[in-house]
């Protein structure tokens, strides 16, 4: 990792000394400019009110602004995305509009179009990233399989075809030292061929004790011009991470406080978890004529992720229980490795039929997944209800004071491939889909939106823990529709309205190793669109309101039925509904201030009884999903102004994050919490920018998600960040 950091410093240096990425060809100023010709897969050629579903554009000035630094800090501008597990700070995992997904694996995400975001590789940070979209609502009729409540995608830097770029250079809180650069030219006379190099480095402790990460992105592309008509791109992603796995803080019978927050329940001896992604991506678009384009596209990505954990044990392993401050903990070694291809290729353009004005997009596409999974686990036995402290074995139970630990005094227990193997399994999933929507505009003022996508998968299962290795397979299809309506009021506001349906296959098996049914969904929305410049005049911006309904049925719970009593088995009986409202604001008001507000009012829950699928709780119907609050709000507000010829931006913001449940089927919560950032930001001359980052400006003590009583993760203590950017 060391060696890589410098590389990575020495060929940034070397890259802004070149010529052609230091000045362009009359020796003046650059201002980096993103090209915005270019078309994304299931997009199509719709202004922002001519789309019957709610958005949001996270983009690179809004990024700058709030100085948000990773996934799930942007996503937090988003009132409808809720954070969830994120598996020991080792992946994203969020929820849209109340759903997400399977527990046990990344939220996807997609990437250019692409569902590309699959796989173990670590939490993704934001250099190269020029836009965060959340797409929200039913998109399975174009997108195919995914989460009910919408879409993240995520918009990569790309040759711009000018020449110039910067680098950034940070000091922060607990010792962090950060380095990016952004760098490009273009590699002929005719500013045909574009090449891009975006990269960071990241070395940091944390508030926690002994917890440090160390992480590196490359992430050149390069870009040709073939004529006129025709372009391609393409893209390297490189990541590589060494993440303690850290599960956070404990409760202790609901109580939350009496662990510090600064202690870590890990064991430093065992390790970081080292994470790896190597990612391709490839895009070719051709105009065939003035209002048809075909676009094709190829994504390959390998992740690894591998290492040791200690973590706590849950109630009927749990010391803690006992005296209130000696955790017991189990140890559990990684070995996870994915591989995924995606595949696709669509054409959009515009006809008329009569009086009918037609906007088409169809396609299809092909993915295959593998995710290869070893996990060797030891844990302790249960603790007898009436048994003590002093009557159990402690070094068996890789105990830890929460309130004075001292790491390293429990024995690290060697595992054993054969005595302690937890999973050792093959699952390959493929699937092929194909899809057309059509948009027309049966008046100049009304819409309608229909489309639909039939998907075809299947999914084998190889489950090498047993002998002879069992092999499962399942393979069905689906047809997703969706329609829609849009009808424009004036040229400023529209009203619309929306119906879809999809599904999500599911990992792994039933206690026959069965392949699970897929989750099936039904999404409906309405909302209202406008242009805030059609009330003022001053004022640029967008705002949505929306009101939304989801319901999703299949979900995993525990199979309880006296069939499958030989052992902790699920099957897919769970319902949920998720009703709620946002409003969403984007605005830049006169004097130079920027507004983003975002809030949504979000009730989800449970729609039946079901035994809970991680620890047999009964579910009721009328139980909320975890880590769902109902409400969620996010305020950023900026302002630039010129001092002594010096032009200076402040600005500040605020998070609130509702009461949420902290464990399925228990009545333990998160309490909600409210944080502030702020920010100052100077340019002392045309090629340099200081600037001032201040997190949870308050210093308050807050819990961003669980997954149990005992795996809480606490949010950071105030933090400072100077960065100092160098342009050229």
């Amino acid at each position: 990792m060391r060696n890589l950091i410098l590389s990575f410093i020495c060929l940034s240096t070397v890259l802004s000394s070149v010529p052609g990425f230091a000045d362009d060809k009359d020796g003046q100023d650059i201002e980096t400019v993103s090209v915005i010709g270019k078309r994304q897969a299931y997009q199509g050629a719709f202004d922002y009110q001519e789309v019957p579903a709610a958005s949001q554009e996270i983009d690179l000035e809004l990024i700058h602004n709030t100085g948000v630094l990773n996934l799930s800090e942007a996503l937090d501008l988003s009132a409808t995305v809720a954070r969830q597990n994120n598996f020991g700070g080792l992946w994203n995992s969020f929820a849209i509009r109340g759903f997400a997904g399977d527990e046990n694996l990344p939220s996807g995400f997609l990437v250019n179009g692409f569902n590309a975001g699959r796989g173990f590789g670590g939490p993704r940070d934001l250099v190269g990233i020029e836009r965060v979209d959340v797409l929200k609502g039913p998109k399975a009729a174009l997108f195919g399989r995914g989460e009910p409540g919408g879409a993240v995608n995520l918009v990569t830097k790309r040759p711009t075809f000018e020449q110039g770029g910067e680098i950034k250079a940070t000091y922060g809180s607990w010792e962090q030292i950060r380095f990016e650069t952004d760098l490009q030219t273009v590699l002929d006379t005719d500013d045909k061929i574009g090449v891009r190099f975006v990269g960071f480095v990241d070395d940091a402790e944390s508030f926690r004790k002994t917890v440090e990460t160390k992480r590196v992105g490359l992430y050149p592309s390069i870009a040709w011009e073939f004529s006129e008509n025709t372009s391609a791109t393409y893209e390297l992603e490189f990541t590589e991470q060494e993440l303690p796995f850290d599960r956070g803080v404990v409760s202790l019978n609901g109580r939350l406080g009496v662990m510090p927050i600064e202690n870590f329940v890990g064991e430093p001896g065992d390790g970081d978890i080292e994470t790896e992604v190597v990612g391709h991506q490839l895009e070719v678009e051709h105009k065939l004529a003035d209002d048809w384009t075909l676009l094709a596209g190829l994504g390959l990505r390998d992740t690894t992720f591998t290492g040791f954990a200690s973590e706590p044990n849950f109630e009927g392993r749990q010391t803690l229980f006992l005296d209130g401050r000696t955790l017991s903990r189990f140890r559990r070694f990684r070995d996870f490795d994915t591989k995924y291809v995606v595949m696709r290729a669509e054409i959009s353009g515009a006809f008329s039929t009569g009086n009918f004005e037609h906007r088409i997009v169809a396609g299809a596409d092909y993915d295959r997944f593998e995710n290869d999974q070893v996990i060797l686990r030891y844990r302790p036995l249960s603790i007898p209800s009436d048994a003590t402290l002093d009557e159990l074995d402690l070094d068996d139970y890789i105990i830890l004071d929460i309130l004075n630990p001292v790491y390293g005094a429990a024995p690290l227990i060697e595992l054993d491939p054969i005595t302690d193997a937890n999973r050792d399994r093959l699952e390959v999933q493929k699937a092929w889909g194909i899809y057309i929507q059509d948009q027309i505009a049966i008046t100049d003022q009304l819409q309608i939106r229909l489309g639909g996508r039939f998907d075809d998968f299947e999914k084998d299962l190889d489950d090498r823990l047993t002998t002879p290795t069992t092999t499962s397979s399942q393979s069905d299809s689906r047809f997703s529709p969706q329609v829609g309506a849009v009808y424009l009021m004036d040229d400023y506001t529209s009203i619309y309205a929306t119906y879809g349906e999809g599904f999500r296959q599911l990992t792994e098996s039933d206690f026959a190793g069965n392949p699970f049914a897929p989750n099936k969904s039904k999404s409906s929305e309405i909302g209202i669109k406008t242009d805030l410049q059609g009330f003022f005049d001053s004022v640029s911006g967008v705002a949505t309101l929306s009101v939304f309904n989801v319901e999703q049925s299949n979900i995993l719970v525990f199979d309880d039925r006296p069939e499958a009593s030989d052992g902790f088995f699920l099957r897919p009986a769970g319902k949920a509904e998720s009703r709620g409202l946002e409003l969403d604001i984007n605005a830049r008001l006169p004097g130079d201030v920027d507004v983003w507000f975002s809030y949504a009012y979000i009730d989800a829950e449970y729609t039946n009884d079901n035994p809970d699928a991680n620890f047999g709780a009964a579910i009721e119907e009328g139980d909320p999903l975890i880590n769902v609050p109902e409400n969620q709000l996010s305020v950023q507000v900026s302002k630039g102004f010129v001092s002594s010829a010096t032009p200076i931006r402040v600005g500040a913001g605020a998070l609130y994050v509702g009461e949420r449940l902290g464990q399925t089927a228990s009545d333990f919560y998160l309490p909600s919490y409210t944080t502030v950032r702020a920010f100052a930001e100077f340019e002392p001359s045309a090629d340099i920018t200081i600037r001032l980052d201040i997190d949870n400006l308050f210093d308050k003590e807050f819990y961003t998600n669980s997954f149990a009583d005992v795996w809480i993760e606490p949010g950071a203590p105030r933090r400072a960040r100077l960065t100092a950017t160098l342009k050229f």
